[in-house]
């Protein structure tokens, strides 16, 4: 088995834990079905794991955003107190060696070049409340983990900020390229990242257009663990079965620090509305860096699929 596919699948077998999923009558068949989310539960640890699987471009598309809402509205509905228990929330990606690359680029540009603001705005509006019920662990009580293998650049960046747990291999990087077109993230990098590091260190990072290391985030106290490159689910799995036993009180404790982050939906969804603001300012020049930005995400992405 090669890298790639040893990091994309759990140490139980897909098929394993899909047979496992259906024994809960409780659990909407729709949530196994969703076009470009994969979904498996696992009884033994009520753990729900899930990798992002696009079409396209490893981006938030809004067929990915899509099936994002499903998805959430569709754990909310069955799984919690009196439900299917759910302890951990899993979110990692099936692109190898690409967690996300963020926004969605081409569709940004084809909106700034028609001046549709409302658009923009309605698209940052979604990613906003996405990651604020993300916030909130979708009300029930449990641990949310993102999972990173590969590369997570601005929106796939922020979206990993509103997890409760970072789990990143030591190859993984992070970054925030927003700043070379002229924009800046606007769909939760600001609210977080402040909150986490302070403003200082916060603006640092977005405004820098640097690349950071897996280890760099883990120093900043971003990334909460580390794993071997390849061995991302079973540190996953560790980490898991070394919180089982302090659930609760994880639980409790993460509670208490976004109490007292006081981080709500319309702080997101102002800083969104200022990003699309300063969208519509872009110039002719920008739209080509992104452009180009595009393009070179788009091979790096076929290379990958190649290799």
């Amino acid at each position: 088995m090669d890298s790639s596919a040893s990091r994309a699948v759990p140490l139980t077998s897909d098929e394993e834990l899909l047979a496992e999923s259906t024994l809960h009558a409780s659990i909407p068949s729709e949530l196994f079905a969703l076009p470009e989310l994969d979904v498996l539960y696992e009884d033994r640890t009520a753990t729900l794991w899930s990798y992002m699987n696009p079409k396209e471009r490893p981006s938030f598309t809004p067929a990915m955003l899509n099936d994002f809402e499903k998805w959430q509205d569709l754990i909310q509905h069955s799984f919690g107190h009196d439900k299917v228990p759910l302890k951990y929330l899993v979110l990692g990606s099936r692109s190898p060696d690409v967690f996300c690359f963020g926004g969605d680029l081409e569709l940004f540009q084809r909106l700034i070049r028609d001046r549709n603001r409302a658009a923009l705005v309605e698209y940052g509006h979604r990613c906003c409340r996405i990651l604020e019920r993300n916030i909130r662990t979708l009300d029930i009580p449990m641990l949310t983990i993102g999972m990173v293998q590969g590369t997570a650049l601005g929106g796939g960046f922020e979206a990993l900020l509103s997890f409760d747990y970072i789990v990143a291999e030591k190859q993984a990087t992070f970054g925030l390229p927003e700043i070379m077109f002229g924009l800046y993230p606007g769909m939760g990098a600001h609210a977080f990242l402040s909150r986490k590091l302070g403003s200082a260190l916060a603006d640092r990072i977005i405004v820098s257009n640097e690349t950071y290391t897996a280890q760099q985030m883990y120093d900043f106290g971003i990334v909460h663990a580390l794993a071997e490159p390849g061995d991302g689910v079973n540190a996953v799995r560790d980490f898991i079965k070394k919180s089982d036993r302090r659930h609760a009180g994880l639980v409790g404790s993460r509670r208490a620090i976004k109490e007292v982050w006081q981080l709500h939906l319309d702080e997101l969804n102002r800083i969104t509305e200022m990003w699309a603001d300063t969208a519509l300012q872009l110039r002719e020049q920008d739209l080509k860096v992104m452009s180009r930005l595009v393009t070179a995400q788009a091979r790096l992405a076929e290379r990958i699929a190649a290799a």
